[in-house]
C-alpha cells in the first residue's frame, strides 16, 4: 500500500493541462502493472490469515522463517506471472493509444471525465502517489466546457463540486443549471472548479487556495469572489479559506459570499459506519486480510469521517493512514468578513421532530452536519439562524439541481438593493433553521 499522501505533489501541482485520451490509455495500461504488487499483496494476506494462522504459526517467531522457505517461492511465482500478464497488457494499450496520435491528443468526451472522475474519487491519491496521468489536475473551466484561461473582472462566482464528481455534474442536461441561471441573474462571470476529490481535502484546500491567490494576482479588477460548493466542495472551500487567511494571501478580502450545499461540515454518517465495519471484520479471525481492502478507498473519502480540512487532522495519524475513530480535528473557524450560508437536504417530507431525519439527512450528510452545528463550541462554526436553510424531501444531489434550492442560493447572492425582490419558495419546502 502507498504511504500516506506526502504534503509536497510535485507530479499533481506542476500538471496544468487535462488529461488526453492519449493520458485515458497510458493511465490505464500504468494501472494495469502497478496494481500486480497490490493484489499479490493482498493474496499474500490472505494465505497468512488462513493457512498459517489455521495451522496456529502465524506469529513473529514463525513467520519470517515460513516466508523464506515456503511462501516466498509460492508468491514469487505468481509475482512472476502476474507481472508479466501485466506487462503485456500495458504494452498492448500503449501500441493502441499510438495508433492514432492526433486521437491521443484530443481531451476526453463527458462520459469518460466523469469515468475518470469517480476513479480520482476513490483512490486518486494513490494516483498521485504513483505518478498515474490518470490524476486529475485542479483546472477552472468556462459555462462553455472549456478550460478558462481568460481575464477576470468585477464579480466572480465558483462553484466547487463534490466526491467523485466533476464539472459536468453542475448542468446535466435535464435539469435547470445554477450556473446559468446565477449567470444570468446577477452581473458575473462563473466558473467551474475540476480537481482530483481523492486527495486529502486539506492538500486540495492549499491548491485551491493558491489557484485562487493566482487568479486574484493575474487580475486585478475582480471587485468580488463568491464561491459554491457541494458536499465535499464546501470542505475544500473553507480549507482554502483557512490556509489563505494563515498565509495572509490578498484574494481572501475579496470573498463576499461562502454556500455551502449539503457539505459535511461534522462529517459523514457512511464514511463512519465504513471505519467500524472494517475495524470489526479486522479483528475476526481469519478476516484481516479482507479488512484491508478498506485500505484502497481515498484519503479524501477517509477525511470526509469528521469533516477535516486541516493537515494537522491527518499529518501525525499513528494509526496509518486511515486513522482512528475518535474525533481529533484541530478547529477551523471560518473568515469573520466572509458570508457564509449552509444549505442541507432531508429526505422527510415535512418539519417535524424525527429522529430519522437527524440520523439520515439527505441520505449521505445529517442535517446538523450540514448546517455546521456541534455540541464542542470549538467545532460550532456559528453561521447565523438567518443564513440556514433546510430543503424538505430533496437529497443529496438534488440540492444542486432543485429549482426550489437554486432560487435560495440566489436569493443569499442578491445584493443588498436587490435582496428585497420576492423570490417566493413555500415555506414548506425551503424553511429557515429558526422556524
Amino acid at each position: 500500500m502507498p504511504s500516506p499522501t506526502p504534503l509536497h505533489e510535485p507530479f499533481c501541482s506542476l500538471r496544468k493541462a487535462p488529461i488526453t485520451q492519449g493520458d485515458f490509455i497510458e493511465g490505464l495500461a500504468q494501472l494495469t502493472t502497478t496494481g500486480v504488487s497490490r493484489t499479490t499483496d493482498f493474496v499474500q494476506a490472505i494465505y497468512r490469515e488462513t493457512l498459517l494462522r489455521s495451522l496456529g504459526l502465524y506469529d513473529e517467531a514463525n513467520q519470517t522463517p515460513l516466508q523464506k522457505s515456503i511462501s516466498n517461492q509460492i508468491f514469487w511465482l505468481i509475482r512472476y506471472g502476474v507481472k508479466h500478464a501485466g506487462r503485456y497488457s500495458a504494452h498492448g494499450l500503449r501500441t493502441f493509444g499510438r495508433l492514432s496520435p492526433v486521437q491521443a491528443e484530443k481531451p476526453l468526451n463527458v462520459p469518460l471525465h466523469m469515468l475518470v472522475s469517480a476513479l480520482n474519487g476513490i483512490m486518486g491519491d494513490h494516483l498521485v502517489y504513483d505518478r498515474n496521468p490518470l490524476a486529475l489536475p485542479m483546472l477552472t473551466y468556462d459555462r462553455h466546457g472549456k478550460v478558462f484561461n481568460g481575464e477576470l473582472r468585477g464579480r466572480v462566482v465558483i462553484f466547487v463540486h463534490g466526491l467523485c464528481m466533476d464539472t459536468h455534474s453542475w448542468y446535466p442536461s435535464k435539469y435547470q443549471s445554477m450556473g446559468e441561471q446565477v449567470y444570468r441573474q446577477q452581473d458575473c462571470t462563473v466558473l467551474y472548479l475540476s480537481y482530483n476529490t481523492g486527495r486529502r481535502i486539506s492538500l486540495n484546500g492549499r491548491s485551491f487556495s493558491n489557484l485562487l491567490n493566482d487568479l486574484y494576482i493575474r487580475n486585478p479588477d475582480i471587485s468580488h469572489i463568491d464561491i459554491i460548493g457541494h458536499s465535499m466542495g464546501g470542505l475544500v472551500s473553507r480549507s482554502a479559506l483557512f490556509y489563505g487567511k494563515q498565509m495572509g494571501l490578498n484574494w481572501i478580502l475579496l470573498v463576499d459570499h461562502l454556500i455551502c450545499l449539503g457539505s459535511p461540515h461534522q462529517g459523514a454518517l457512511l464514511e463512519r459506519l465504513s471505519y467500524m465495519v472494517q475495524d470489526k471484520v479486522g479483528k475476526i479471525p481469519f478476516a484481516g486480510a479482507l479488512a484491508r481492502l478498506g485500505d484502497l478507498r481515498s484519503a479524501g473519502i477517509i477525511d470526509l469521517r469528521w469533516g477535516s480540512v486541516r493537515d494537522d487532522d491527518w499529518e501525525h495519524l499513528k494509526s496509518g493512514r486511515r486513522g482512528d475513530f475518535a474525533d481529533n480535528r484541530r478547529p477551523a473557524p471560518l473568515p469573520s468578513n466572509i458570508k457564509a450560508y449552509f444549505m442541507a437536504g432531508t429526505i422527510e417530507h415535512e418539519n417535524a421532530p424525527s429522529k430519522t431525519r437527524e440520523a439520515l439527512g439527505d441520505y449521505l450528510v445529517s442535517v446538523k452536519s450540514a448546517l455546521g452545528e456541534h455540541s464542542d463550541p470549538e467545532y460550532q462554526l456559528n453561521v447565523p439562524q438567518e443564513r440556514k436553510a433546510v430543503f424538505y424531501g430533496v437529497d443529496h444531489m438534488q440540492l444542486q439541481y432543485s429549482q426550489r434550492a437554486i432560487d435560495q442560493v440566489l436569493i443569499w447572492l442578491a445584493p443588498p438593493e436587490r435582496s428585497s425582490k420576492p423570490i417566493t419558495i413555500p415555506q414548506k419546502d425551503a424553511i429557515p433553521i429558526s422556524a
